[in-house]
């Protein structure tokens, strides 16, 4: 097989990614004709070129940004805005090495969605009774052992020494920019960097494999694992082979995010709640866009008083922002939250408890306060706001289906 690295210098090879993101709807056509333009003037080449001669990238930029759904910061790294283009462009080829991963494994995977989790998992499930355990991996992209990584990336590109040479250069630099300084810091696989999902999962692909020939309805989705058995002996048998993994490759599990669910109890994963063939959004999806909601409406309160405007116009802002959470989404490499959960789910009652917290506080924010004189602001206005119900669209996605 030709490189990967010498795939960056073919204007063919760049022409069907272009292709590729476009067909799977990555750009909108603003973004599609800059990247056209990239590829049409070759201004890939240049920073390709010097890949293939065994340079560096330049030094990533650590960065801290809130964590979706919580109030907590998370750290990514990025690199210069050329250079993650050209990684994009290696994540996508590396779709080649797939069929290195088990089936389950869910996380960015090709013709894979992490909806499949979730209806693989209930079809093998079939009305038995099953115990579950779930764990959620600390930091996980950050945390990998680079030790540990390299020589799994060098069996696997076996048939590409000089792909793995250029990770292994990215990789064992220690050195990153953050709050204007360079420091020297183990970085894992850096999340935020096309390249890290990948990694991740090459990371893990021997549990996953162990798993999977064990028999066991397991599922993980990057650093999401849950597993099930029919009694708890062998779930706990699981759990053991799990820590031990994880004390392997020098992991740890989040305390506050393991579970052990009983047969008569619903589980959760992927922001799903499950039980028997019912399937809704699970508690901590509606906490966490609860948590979302009353920090944006405090946050327009605040502003609207500062800038003296009329409550109608902070009113259609919260109305306008979780009109785009939930049905738009401004990034193209993010699902919107309906694309997410309407395809799977097919329960409305949490998706009506998110429609009445966020009618809730559009009316809180003509008021400034919690009170029975909110409901003066009646549905019929809200609608004019442009508000959209969640169990209306869902209803209608279905229909449509």
């Amino acid at each position: 097989m030709e490189s990967i690295i010498t795939q960056l210098t073919q204007q063919k090879e760049w022409e069907d990614f272009l292709k590729y993101r476009l067909l799977k709807c990555r750009f909108n056509w603003h973004e599609f004709a800059a990247a056209d333009s990239y590829v049409e003037q070759e201004k890939y080449l240049q920073l390709a070129q010097k890949i293939g001669l065994g340079e560096d990238l330049s030094i990533p930029r650590k960065m801290m940004v809130n964590k979706m759904g919580a109030g907590k910061k998370r750290v990514v790294y990025s690199f210069a805005p050329d250079e993650m283009t050209l990684l994009k462009f290696i994540a996508y080829r590396l779709y080649h090495y797939d069929d290195h991963f088990a089936p389950n494994c869910y996380a960015f995977r090709r013709g894979v969605k992490a909806h499949d989790a979730i209806r693989r998992i209930n079809s093998a499930i079939n009305g038995h009774a099953m115990w579950a355990y779930k764990l959620d991996i600390h930091n996980y992209f950050n945390s990998i052992s680079i030790d540990i990584l390299l020589p799994m990336l060098e069996e696997m590109f076996a048939d590409d020494q000089p792909l793995f040479h250029f990770f292994e250069r990215m990789l064992t630099n220690n050195r990153v920019e953050y709050n204007g300084e360079v420091i020297h810091e183990n970085h894992g696989v850096m999340a935020g960097v096309p390249t890290s999902p990948f990694l991740a999962n090459v990371y893990l692909k021997e549990v996953d494999k162990h798993f999977h020939e064990a028999g066991a309805i397991y599922a993980r989705y990057s650093d999401d694992i849950i597993i099930f058995a029919p009694d708890p002996d062998t779930l706990e048998d699981y759990r053991r082979q799990m820590e031990d993994f994880l004390r392997q490759y020098r992991l740890e599990v989040n305390p506050e995010k393991v579970k052990v669910y009983s047969p008569d109890e619903a589980y959760e994963f992927l922001g799903f709640k499950c039980h028997d063939n019912n399937i809704d959004i699970s508690e901590s999806t509606k906490k966490k866009m609860k948590g979302k909601i009353k920090r944006a409406a405090n946050s327009l309160l605040r502003w609207s008083k500062k800038q003296h405007f009329p409550p109608e116009k902070a009113m259609k802002g919260l109305v306008n922002r979780f009109n785009r959470k939930f049905f738009e989404e401004n990034d193209a490499e993010t699902l919107s939250w309906s694309r997410w959960f309407f395809p799977v789910i097919n329960q409305s009652e949490g998706l009506r408890e998110i429609d009445h917290y966020l009618q809730q506080y559009i009316r809180f924010l003509a008021t400034g306060r919690h009170c029975k004189t909110n409901y003066k602001t009646d549905y019929t206005l809200l609608k004019q706001l442009g508000y959209r119900s969640l169990v209306h669209e869902f209803y209608n996605f279905k229909n449509n289906q």
